[in-house]
């Protein structure tokens, strides 16, 4: 029976044996290498046909959703960068779960037959703070000097990459996952000409990836960049990027200078989809058919393309970067929504023409199947949401400021150097006023000034707001004398606004750098107070506002009781840093929808629902006046929103919105309890977010509202979800 067994079974284990041998032969055959000028994928000529979508700017609840969008729209890898600033946010504090986790997504990646282009920085650029480098790196003294040989830095690179490479390396195609391409740090041709920085990123990089990978730099298509930039005797292909619409293919040829014998495929790593926003601009387009006209001349002629952005996300948090001119006082911020006009917009959505055309030129040149259209993502309206005033920051200070951060110094202390790396800081000192006014001088903050003057009279404490002074307009500000009888207190809360991502002033620390002089006498002995959003749900509720009683869900209102009268009376009116409560209930999980938060008639400041931080709000300055709510923050049940307004709403003018369709109307409201009228124009937008942050400047130029000089009280305040 034994011998009789084992001779019947001989066959199974012949076919297992000879199962083994072509499972072990694929995993052999499977590689990702150039040759010929041509990417080979196991054995067969390979079309980059790939898109930007980077995980750390989606809720990764909808990583999956945003993928699969992509994929619809023809695209077969997704190129996405690694920002460090997520991954260590304190000195050898890893983060790799939530939104940090990357190797989820990867996995998540191949799992829909995508393909990966990682591109590791350490510097990524990419609109993001800091370029991605974690802000305590400007905290080294002495001062680092970032993306160089300085041995400091280099060390503190090896440590980060010697974190995170040990989890990229088994994604690697040819170990079986799906990372066909590894990027050294990004466009360093327009930065600097450091070779031997970019010579220590390739041994690091292949210590722990080998020798097999193809590793890649990325440079502005034009001879100096390239020659900067690019190093192909470490054997590292040479990637391009170029303003869309050019002539692709004499940047192709000159890209092949810089790559050696062979080894040059055509790539346009960054096909510009659309364009950045700061505030104060206009909001970035790019024309669908053009754009989708430029693409065609690359992959039809069988070039690779990776567009930037395939799907833009949403710069959550205080992770939102800026950008310089002539010099670091030059500064723009980018906006939350980072949009940038991709074909996949920041919520999802894909019947647009822009995705419709680059969808038909990738299936007339690639000659892809066309996958299913996916339908647009729910939207949901909840309703009434009434906001209370529960605290001025100068009421609360010390229950939200940090006291493990907070520190007393002879001169001012730049936020990083006390712990504080996004946010504001509040610096407090004191001075005796002798004249009738005063001008403040502060040669160098970063980025937004707040100023506000307090002393006692006749034991009555006196606070009164000064004024702004901004990185990129005035560095003095008048202030008054208060005639107090002891010395003045003086507060400024400074904003960090982003850090600068791209260029010669990257090295952005935050905060106020300079002496503070009054009257050109330097002050002294300064306290700073960190504020940290950490526990928003227990803010005290004091100062509560007039609110309107309830209504049927069909209707979104915030009322604010005070009459334009009462309003300028108040000697620090609407300029004094507030924090503002709402909530509303979702009955249930089937209906938490996504949703937005339109700010028009709000000033400045950082909205919070359910203690997640969706971004920063800046109506007043434009163009962005709404914020995505993803569903995924949501629950059922009670949901909670905070803004803190950084200058206060206009307290007079109820809004309600309906269902109505897509059109500018006017409106006769109510406002609750003091029987005043006020018509005023509302928005409602089909196309969130793009067409709603335009239509929202529109709607402001109806009212006869200019976008930066209106005074507040001429503004229309409200707060409202909108589909």
């Amino acid at each position: 029976m034994a011998s009789g067994g084992t001779s019947h079974n001989l066959p199974l284990a012949l076919l297992l044996c000879l199962a083994l041998s072509s499972s072990v032969g694929g995993e052999a055959a499977r590689r990702f290498w150039i040759e010929n000028d041509t990417f080979m994928k196991d054995g067969a000529p390979f079309q980059i046909v790939g898109g930007d979508v980077h995980y750390f700017r989606i809720v990764p609840e909808y990583w999956k959703d945003r993928l699969l969008r992509a994929k619809a729209l023809g695209l077969n890898t997704i190129q996405t960068y690694v920002p460090w600033n997520l991954h260590e946010p304190e000195p050898q504090r890893w983060e790799f779960k939530g939104f940090a986790d990357i190797e989820s997504y990867l996995r998540l990646a191949q799992e829909l037959d995508m393909l990966v282009m990682l591109r590791i920085g350490p510097y990524i650029c990419g609109e993001w703070d800091l370029g991605g480098f974690p802000p305590w790196l400007l905290t080294i003294e002495p001062a680092l000097k970032l993306r160089s040989s300085d041995s400091t830095y280099l060390s503190l690179v090896e440590r980060w990459w010697g974190a995170l490479l040990p989890k990229v390396a088994p994604l690697l195609y040819n170990n079986g996952g799906p990372i066909i391409m590894v990027q050294i740090e990004n466009e360093f041709g327009s930065f600097g000409d450091d070779k031997n920085y970019l010579h220590y990123l390739v041994q690091l990089a292949r210590r722990y990836l080998g020798n097999n990978v193809v590793l890649y730099t990325t440079d502005g298509g034009a001879m100096g960049n390239l020659k900067n930039g690019s190093i192909p005797q470490d054997d590292v292909f040479t990637a391009v990027d170029f303003e869309t619409g050019s002539n692709p293919w004499p940047i192709f040829r000159l890209q092949k200078k810089y790559n050696l014998p062979g080894k040059s495929a055509p790539l346009s790593s960054e096909f510009y989809t659309g364009w950045l926003t700061h505030w104060g601009e206009s909001i970035a387009t790019t024309d669908a058919t053009s754009t989708a006209k430029a693409l065609k001349t690359i992959l039809c002629r069988n070039a690779s393309a990776v567009l930037y952005m395939a799907h833009g996300g949403t710069n959550f948090g205080f992770y939102n970067g800026a950008n310089t001119g002539q010099d670091e006082s030059n500064y723009k911020a980018d906006l939350t929504s980072y949009d940038y006009d991709a074909p996949i917009k920041e919520h999802g959505d894909v019947h647009n023409s822009k995705y419709k055309a680059l969808r038909r030129v990738i299936h007339e040149c690639t000659g892809s199947p066309l996958h299913p259209l996916p339908s647009d993502i729910e939207k949901a309206n909840y309703g009434l949401v009434k906001l209370q005033k529960v605290a001025s920051l100068f009421d609360i200070i010390d229950n939200i400021s940090d006291p493990l951060k907070g520190a007393v110094s002879e001169h001012p202390l730049y936020m990083e150097q006390i712990g504080q790396m996004f946010g504001f800081l509040l610096y407090m000192s004191e001075y005796q006023g002798k004249l009738s006014s005063s001008v403040l001088s502060i040669p160098k903050v970063h980025d937004r000034a707040q100023v506000f003057l307090s002393c006692s009279t006749d034991g009555v404490r006196n606070r009164r707001y000064a004024g702004v002074i901004e990185r990129w307009s005035s560095k003095t500000l008048e202030i008054p004398n208060l005639r107090c009888s002891s010395n003045i207190s003086l507060y400024i809360l400074v904003e960090n606004m982003g850090r600068v991502n791209y260029g010669p002033y990257i090295f952005d620390r935050k905060g106020i750098l300079s002496p503070i002089q009054i009257d050109g006498i330097t002050l002294r002995h300064w306290k700073m107070y960190p504020l940290t959003f950490n526990s928003l749900d227990n803010l005290p509720k004091i100062q509560l506002i007039t609110q309107m009683p309830d209504v049927r869900a069909s209707k979104v209102s915030i009322i604010h009781g005070h009459s334009e009268k009462k309003l300028q009376e108040s000697s620090f009116y609407s300029n004094e840093p507030e924090f503002y409560e709402g909530h509303f209930h979702i009955d249930s999980e089937s209906e938490i929808k996504d949703t937005f938060i339109s700010f028009r008639g709000w000033n400045k400041g950082v909205a919070f629902v359910n203690n997640f931080n969706i971004g920063r709000f800046w109506p007043a300055r434009g163009p962005q006046c709404a914020l995505y709510v993803p569903a995924p923050i949501l629950r059922p049940g009670d949901n909670t929103i905070v803004i803190f307004e950084l200058h206060g709403p206009n307290p007079e003018v109820t809004v309600n919105s309906s269902r109505s369709r897509f059109h500018v109307r006017s409106k006769t409201v109510r406002m609750a309890a003091r029987g005043v009228q006020s018509t005023v124009q509302w928005i409602w937008s089909p196309r969130p977010v793009i067409s709603t942050l335009v239509w929202c400047r529109a709607a402001i130029q109806r009212c006869k509202v200019p976008l930066r000089f209106a005074p507040l009280s001429a503004m229309i305040s409200r707060a409202r979800f909108i589909l």
